[in-house]
């Protein structure tokens, strides 16, 4: 309670112009991840370049809260690769491996179908219905690395949103009082 009160304190001390610096701090702080996201996105060509696992149907090869790294690239996704997808109707995305790949002869297009490494059956109960295959256009990306377990944060602050205000705060705070020497 008592770094509570100590903040507070702190806070009704600042000068405006401090105050104001330290708000524009935490701006720019922000903005800079944006923009550290949004070219990500352009250098891997994948709409999410990170993405963290959220079950565990890729174990042992993955488990849940690991951190994936994602690449789109230009050339064919090939039987073996691990892919990240999306399917019309769910908001969550799929990180699965390909088992099968079918190449249209004309047409540049490849269609995949997947399946989790930890799971019997492939991936067709998942897909909307009708849809035997995914095509490139549900593809977000490969998965080219990842770090394990970082991700049980966004898990857990999934799980517990109040956390997750609570964290924001609680960083946000820090860095406005932030005494710059």
């Amino acid at each position: 309670m008592d770094v509570v009160k100590e903040t507070y304190d702190s806070l009704r001390r600042m000068k405006v112009r401090t105050l104001l610096s330290q708000t524009i701090s935490l701006g720019l702080i922000i903005s800079s991840a944006l923009m550290m996201w949004r070219s990500l996105i352009l250098i891997t060509g994948s709409e999410s370049p990170v993405v963290v696992v959220l079950s565990g149907s890729m174990e042992p090869g993955f488990y849940r809260g690991d951190i994936l790294f994602l690449n789109m690239g230009q050339r064919p996704i090939r039987t073996g690769e691990i892919v990240v997808f999306n399917i019309e109707g769910r908001d969550i995305p799929i990180v699965h491996r390909v088992i099968k790949v079918h190449e249209k002869q004309q047409e540049q297009d490849v269609n995949v179908l997947t399946k989790g490494d930890n799971n019997y059956m492939d991936d067709t109960g998942l897909y909307a219905e009708g849809q035997s295959w995914l095509n490139k256009r549900h593809i977000m990306g490969r998965a080219v690395g990842y770090l394990p377990t970082v991700g049980m944060v966004t898990i857990l602050m999934n799980d517990y949103p109040a956390a997750k205000y609570i964290l924001i705060g609680v960083l946000g705070l820090l860095v406005i009082t932030n005494k710059e020497g």
